[in-house]
């Protein structure tokens, strides 16, 4: 019987292709949401008790009451380093405790002597209470200005506080939606919802939750740039409204959650990367990823055996194809209990592994968190002798359906769980792994297909918090555990690569996310850019979709342009169902496959442009993969743009997303910069619709004017093939034949770079027809072998030069090859 209900539910849900909106609340069927979403404004019933109010070295404290039921509430407002600030709303003497979330902050942020808030209540309203934040004159953000604060006492702990926004009509941000990069208004229909779920073939355009929760929210004019950043891990729902009808709009935001204390921290920016910068002081960076998982990954559901590894493998060499990593799904375990392998089509992991290492390529195996239940698997007893399964309401294990059947879950908020769970990668506790093994976390929201949304029950148990506390954090915790694992078995020399469907804020510090179960259709490769966008506006770069679509079958062109646009994203994967036509690179026709490998080769070109942004992104918490306002924050074109992105600063990208297209607009952002065409060098003026032709083997991809970017273009089987290649750097000059940039370089894949400052980090930069290299860091311990072949200079005159070089006078392009510069010296080369 057991066997017959694993196969039903299989069976059910390889056939379903459309997501079930019935399994999925909206806010008038969660009684919570409806509740508070009930409350209109101006009907506020709390009241400032400014008698109250006490000031001491770090906070501002303020007593709040409630003169419906007489409670009172305690205000904590603390002025923190780097232009935020933090105000946190609890019952002053609570009938039992509410959920503060741990572990996503990186530690307890620094504050700043309050002698000088007065002026953050200069605008405050005792009755109905409500807090101005000001510089100067200015209200930059006000709390409870729209009287919508409620704190439910007796019940389940929801609370609700509503924010404005004077001056503000774009707002970004709160991730995952598959939605436009702009939130919208939510008058008239649902708010936008924060709640981990496993959502089959998601709807677009639309405020459902998704697989992943980052309650941040940037709010953006020509004038300033700022975030809140709510911290609750509850289920929370967004609410937006926008009048833009008066001298100044205003934008309204109201969050409403089911559980906890009011914790929210207002960034203050005000540019864009300072806010980056300040979001990154409370929750950590990007982690800085391995080399080579910044190649292409080649993944399905599922590869059937070793055999057909292999097969694959010599496929991309027969092809020529470059790639790093091919992954295994559920199948590849024996009766999907993790951390195994299934003898029949696995019976030797360690020689599978081994010839990928030969070819210095890698392998990634998917380990969920749910666990089989069976007195035969040794995960499973481990667990259930150490109690560290999540209990049900009634204190027992909690047991719901997955993958494998009847399935336990591992409680992840317990620090000696994941630790146990993190010794479970060690080489002789997960068999048959080795060094080039790493991980995907699937199904970690969590999924229990069985459970209401198709996840965990609100009242399972984790200590003495219910899981309706801490859902949203859950994702995180397994990816934590599992990179703290990778970590540990290298003996904490090794990065990490760990690839996760769920995430809160903080996961940036664990690896790499993706979008989730996508479909093989134009809008979903159009959806792609404002979710990986979304994503790295709230620290997570390491973002990816499933290249050609997660479910049906792509037709060849969207496949091609697919590839185009995954090249160009930070995480490069191509994933398909189980019930999907095979979909290597070199199946659809050898026209087809030069114009796929073309574009992967453009990829590894540029892996050196790549690693330098991810080590940016590790540093200062800027985004890799970004809007075009980023850059250029004054430029309201820019504000909605959301079908071209930036890669760092340099290079501007606007994939082809509609059938049949012969042609695109791009914006060509600023005024005073010129854009080169980096399949042609030719050169557009900013501040320009420009619309280019397109045919189907290539996408409009241009470099600014003013930047140098490095480049491998000797590609070889896979990016560690590549380490000692020569560099060739890409001069693109501004309107003042100026041009800048830099080089990283370290390992590639250990934590040296940190431990032993064992890097070099140049700065190139051309002025005065001289190119030069010099140390942006001395204290460096790293020695290069690497060489530049080539330099290639993009002017804008056809003017000649008296050097030795290769000059195409129609295209301005000045080549010199073979300079002779080592990549980690100080040089210079004259032009003269």
């Amino acid at each position: 019987m057991g066997l017959l209900s694993v196969v039903c539910v299989s069976l059910f849900f390889s056939s379903t292709f459309a997501v079930d909106r019935g399994n999925f609340k909206t806010c008038d069927q969660s009684a919570f949401c409806k509740r508070q979403r009930a409350l209109k404004p101006g009907q506020s019933p709390y009241r400032a008790l400014l008698e109250t109010l006490e000031l001491s070295d770090s906070r501002l404290t303020l007593q709040l009451i409630n003169d419906n039921n007489k409670v009172h509430l305690l205000l904590e407002l603390y002025r923190l380093q780097g232009n935020m600030t933090r105000v946190k709303i609890n019952e002053l003497k609570p009938l039992k405790p509410r959920f503060e979330v741990p572990d996503v902050l990186i530690a307890e942020p620094p504050t700043e002597t309050v002698e000088h808030m007065h002026d953050l209540l200069c605008s405050s309203h005792a009755r109905p209470f409500r807090l101005d934040i000001m510089e100067g004159p200015e209200v930059l953000l006000s709390l409870n200005s729209r009287g919508l604060l409620a704190f439910e006492h007796l019940r389940l702990h929801k609370d609700t506080l509503d924010f404005s926004l004077p001056g503000v009509e774009h707002v970004y941000g709160i991730p995952e939606h598959a939605d436009d990069l702009k939130l919208k208004t939510t008058d008239g229909g649902d708010p936008y919802r924060l709640y981990n779920l496993d959502v089959f073939q998601y709807e677009l355009y639309n405020p459902m939750a998704l697989y992943g929760s980052i309650p941040v929210m940037l709010a953006h004019n020509t004038q300033r740039t700022m975030g809140i950043f709510w911290l609750n891990a509850a289920e929370t729902w967004v609410d937006i409204s926008s009048n833009t009808a008066g001298k100044k709009p205003q934008t309204d935001v109201r969050w409403i959650s089911e559980s906890g204390i009011i914790d929210v921290f207002i960034m203050l920016g005000p540019k864009p990367s300072k806010v980056f910068s300040q979001y990154a002081s409370l929750t950590g960076t990007q982690s800085f990823p391995p080399l080579a998982s910044l190649g292409y990954h080649q993944c399905r559901w599922n590869y059937n055996d070793q055999e057909d590894v292999k097969s694959v493998d010599q496929g991309f060499d027969q092809h020529d194809i470059p790639y790093d990593f091919i992954w295994l799904d559920i199948e590849h375990a024996d009766g999907k209990r993790y951390f195994t392998w299934d003898p029949h089509k696995f019976p030797q992991p360690k020689e599978m592994l081994q010839g990928l290492m030969d070819k210095r390529r890698k392998m990634v195996s998917i380990v969920d968190p749910h666990i089989r239940v069976d007195s035969g698997y040794k995960i499973h007893n481990e667990i259930t002798s150490k109690d560290f399964y999540v209990k049900n309401k009634d204190g027992k294990n909690y047991e719901g359906w997955c993958w494998p059947g009847n399935s336990g879950y591992p409680d992840f908020t317990k620090p000696e769980m994941r630790a146990w769970w993190a010794s479970m990668f060690a080489y002789d506790q997960y068999e048959g792994s080795m060094e080039n093994l790493f991980t995907w976390n699937d199904m970690n929201e969590p999924s229990v297909f069985n459970g209401p949304e198709v996840t965990m029950h609100k009242d399972a148990l984790h200590g003495k918090w219910e899981h309706r506390d801490i859902h949203n954090i859950y994702g995180l915790y397994v990816q934590m555990a599992t990179a703290e694992g990778q970590i540990q078995r290298s003996g904490g020399v090794e990065r990490p690569f760990v690839l996760t469907r769920a995430f809160f804020a903080g996961s940036q510090r664990y690896g790499a996310v993706w979008t989730g179960d996508n479909a093989a259709e134009w809008d979903h490769l159009k959806i792609s850019i404002p979710m990986c966008l979304s994503l790295g506006l709230v620290g997570v770069s390491f973002c990816g979709a499933d290249v050609g679509g997660f479910f049906k079958n792509p037709s060849t062109e969207l496949l091609v342009r697919w590839y185009q646009t995954g090249a160009y994203q930070p995480f490069f994967r191509a994933h398909a169902h189980l019930d999907t036509t095979r979909r290597e690179p070199w199946l659809f026709g050898p026209e087809n496959t030069a114009l796929i490998r073309e574009v992967i080769r453009q990829r590894y070109a540029l892996l050196p442009y790549w690693y330098q942004l991810f080590y940016q992104a590790h540093k200062t918490g800027m985004p890799v993969m970004r809007p075009l306002w980023v850059d250029y924050p004054k430029d309201t074109a820019t504000f909605t743009i959301d079908d071209e992105f930036l890669i760092g600063s340099d290079l501007l990208v606007h994939p082809v997303t509609e059938e049949g297209s012969r042609g695109v607009t791009a914006y060509l952002p600023g005024a005073e910069e010129v854009w080169y065409d980096v399949h042609t060098f030719q050169k557009h003026n900013g501040a320009q619709n420009l619309y280019i032709p397109v045919t189907l083997s290539s996408i409009p991809v241009f470099q600014r004017g003013g930047s140098i970017i490095p480049r491998k273009d000797r590609v070889r089987r896979s990016s560690t093939c590549m380490e000692n290649d020569p560099y060739t750097l890409y001069v693109a000059l501004s309107p003042k034949k100026f041009a800048e940039g830099e080089l990283y370089i370290d390992d590639g894949h250990s934590f040296n770079y940190d431990t032993k400052k064992e890097f070099i980090h140049r700065s190139l930069t051309f002025a005065n027809n001289a190119l030069t290299s010099r140390y942006l860091y001395s204290s460096v311990l790293y020695l290069s072998i690497v060489w530049h072949a080539n330099l290639l200079m993009i002017s804008q005159t056809g003017k000649e030069t008296p050097v030795d070089f290769e000059f195409d006078t129609s295209m301005s392009v000045l080549t010199l090859r073979k300079p002779g510069m080592n990549a980690g010296a100080d040089w210079t080369l004259l032009l003269q």
